[in-house]
């Protein structure tokens, strides 16, 4: 059996299976409390002018969006390769969306209320997926004696 805070392998977390579970509950709750924002009508509606935080332009599916990017971070991020996946997940991810938002602001047909605050949010979080994905971690310790 594993001591309490560390996993099955005996050891403690890693940094990248940290910012995995960090990034996984910060962006859960942004798309929870959006909906205190948006309501749960017009979910595709672009260009709503309803902001989190009074910058980020959000609707319902932008929020559908954060809430299941936050449940595969608390759910992937509990060991080291899942937590690299979602790394990998977040960086191609965000980085598809930074270019979707590059080319949807303004458009009629962006079904996620984009803005520039949220490009540059979207950006810095396709950073952070490869820091999550790439970092280097050393070897784990195992608390068991030998």
């Amino acid at each position: 059996m594993a001591a309490s805070g560390h996993n099955a392998a005996g050891r403690g977390k890693t940094v990248p299976e940290i910012l995995g579970l960090a990034f996984g509950a910060i962006y859960l709750l942004v798309g929870i409390v959006g909906f205190f924002v948006t309501g749960f009508d017009d979910f595709f509606a672009h260009n709503t002018e309803e902001k989190l935080l009074g910058i980020f332009e959000i609707n319902g599916m932008h929020n559908v969006v954060h809430i299941l990017i936050g449940i595969a971070g608390l759910v992937l991020s509990r060991t080291l390769a899942g937590a690299r996946t979602y790394g990998w997940l977040l960086a191609i991810g965000y980085g598809a969306a930074f270019v979707y938002g590059l080319i949807a602001i303004g458009k009629d047909w962006d079904f996620l209320s984009i803005n520039g605050a949220d490009n540059v949010l979207h950006i810095a979080t396709a950073i952070v997926g490869l820091v999550i994905a790439l970092l280097p971690v050393r070897n784990a310790v195992d608390n068991r004696r030998v």
